[in-house]
C-alpha cells in the first residue's frame, strides 16, 4: 500500500482532497487490477474501485483493500456513484488526470456534480512510478529476456521472399510461445527502403537480397514492458550500409555510456547525436534518444534534447539513436536498461554487431 500513501501526499501537497483515475496503466499500478472500463479513486480515507458488472467479480478478487462499487444498469450512472464516493469521504476537490479525460466525459461530470470541483492534474501518479521497484524490475528483465529469445528464433524464419508482414507475425508468434503475456506494443517489421521509416507499419513487401530489415519489438510480463530494436541485413552489406551501421552503434554506446544517475536526461542525448551529427548524419537522427519502459511502452523520462528530468537509481530507459534517409534505408538499435548509480545494465543483451543473414 506504500503506493496508496505515497500519491496521497501528493494529493495533500497539492491541496486536492482526492483522485479520480481513469488511466488503466495508473489503475492497475495503483489497485492490481488488469482488466479494464473502471475508475478509481482516491482520497486519505478512499479506496473506491468503480466498475459494471462485467468486471466486479473480477476486482475484488484482484483490487485488495479497494471498495468494489458497481455502476450502470441497473446501478446508479457514473455520475451519482462518483458523486456518492466523493460525499461520503468528504472530497470537495477532486483532481483528475488531463491526458486521458475526454471532454464529453468532463462535461457529463461536470453538468452531474454541482458540489465537486473537478480540477485537472498531471503526473501524480507517474511521478511515482517514475522509479521501478525490485519487483517491477524483474518484470521487465524477464520480457526483455523472452524477447532475446524470440529475436534469436525469428533470425532462422527470415530469408528472400517472406514479407515485412510474415516476419511480424512470426516473432508474435514466437514472443508469446515463450513466455510472455502479450507483445510489448505493435511490432515495426521495416525492409530495404521502408527502414527509413522510423515507425513503419509491417507492408506485404518481400525480403530482397540486400535488405536492412529494422524489427522493433518487446515482450509484457505481468503488464510490464520491454523495448529493443535491431536492424539486420540479408545479404552482404554494402561499404555505405556498413558504414551507416557503425555510426549508430558507436553512436549507442556513446549515449549509454553517458548514463547514470544523477545526470539530466538531456545528456546521453546530446551524447549520440553530437556523434551522428560528427559524422554528417545529424539531420537523419530526429528523434530522441530514448523513452522509459514500464507499464506503458513510453513514459518519464523522454531524453531527448530538451529532457530536464533527472536520471534515477530505477529508471528504466530505451537508448534507441538511428539515422533514417529517404529513398535510400536506415539503421536503429535500441536497449532497454536499467539506470544504476554509476552506469547501467543491460537488459536487452541480443548481439549489435551486424547480423548478415
Amino acid at each position: 500500500m506504500y503506493r496508496i500513501e505515497k500519491l496521497v501526499e501528493r494529493l495533500k501537497s497539492e491541496g486536492f482532497d482526492g483522485i479520480l483515475l481513469i488511466k488503466d496503466s495508473n489503475i492497475r499500478y495503483m489497485s492490481g487490477y488488469t482488466g479494464a472500463d473502471s475508475y478509481v479513486i482516491i482520497s486519505e480515507t478512499a479506496r473506491a474501485f468503480i466498475t459494471d458488472s462485467r468486471y466486479t467479480e473480477q476486482a475484488e478478487a484482484e483490487c485488495t483493500g479497494f471498495e468494489v462499487i458497481k455502476w450502470r444498469h441497473p446501478a446508479a450512472g457514473l455520475e451519482e456513484t462518483i458523486q456518492g464516493v466523493c460525499s461520503k469521504h468528504g472530497i470537495k476537490k477532486l483532481a483528475f488526470e488531463r491526458d486521458k479525460m475526454t471532454y464529453d466525459l468532463f462535461e457529463r461530470l461536470s453538468n452531474g456534480m454541482k458540489s465537486i470541483e473537478l480540477i485537472p492534474s498531471s503526473g501524480l501518479v507517474e511521478g511515482i512510478r517514475y522509479v521501478k521497484c525490485q519487483e517491477e524490475i524483474e518484470n521487465i528483465r524477464r520480457a526483455a529476456e523472452i524477447a532475446d529469445n524470440a529475436f534469436d528464433e525469428v533470425l532462422k524464419y527470415i530469408r528472400v521472399g517472406v514479407s515485412e508482414k510474415d516476419i511480424e507475425r512470426e516473432l508474435q508468434y514466437l514472443i508469446k510461445k515463450k513466455g510472455a503475456d502479450d507483445i510489448g506494443f505493435p511490432i515495426i517489421v521495416a525492409s530495404g527502403k521502408r527502414s527509413s521509416l522510423p515507425h513503419a507499419i509491417p507492408s506485404d513487401k518481400r525480403i530482397e537480397s540486400g535488405d536492412f530489415i529494422t524489427l522493433d519489438f518487446g515482450a509484457m510480463v505481468n503488464g510490464y514492458r520491454s523495448d529493443m530494436t535491431r536492424t539486420i541485413i540479408v545479404g552482404e552489406p554494402t561499404d555505405k550500409q556498413k558504414e551507416i551501421y557503425d555510426i549508430v552503434k558507436a553512436a549507442q554506446a556513446a549515449g549509454e555510456q553517458a548514463i547514470k544517475a544523477g545526470v539530466q536526461g538531456s545528456v546521453p542525448d546530446d551524447s549520440a547525436r553530437g556523434y551522428i551529427s560528427q559524422a554528417g548524419y545529424g539531420d537523419n537522427f530526429g528523434h530522441g534518444l530514448g523513452h522509459g519502459v514500464g507499464l506503458d511502452i513510453h513514459e518519464e523520462p523522454f531524453m531527448s534534447t530538451r529532457c530536464e528530468k533527472i536520471l534515477q537509481i530505477g529508471n528504466v530507459i530505451t537508448v534507441e539513436p538511428g539515422i533514417y534517409i529517404p529513398d535510400w534505408g536506415g539503421v536503429r538499435i535500441e536497449d532497454t536498461v536499467l539506470v544504476k548509480e554509476d552506469g547501467i545494465e543491460i537488459l536487452t543483451k541480443s548481439p549489435k554487431d551486424l547480423i548478415i543473414l
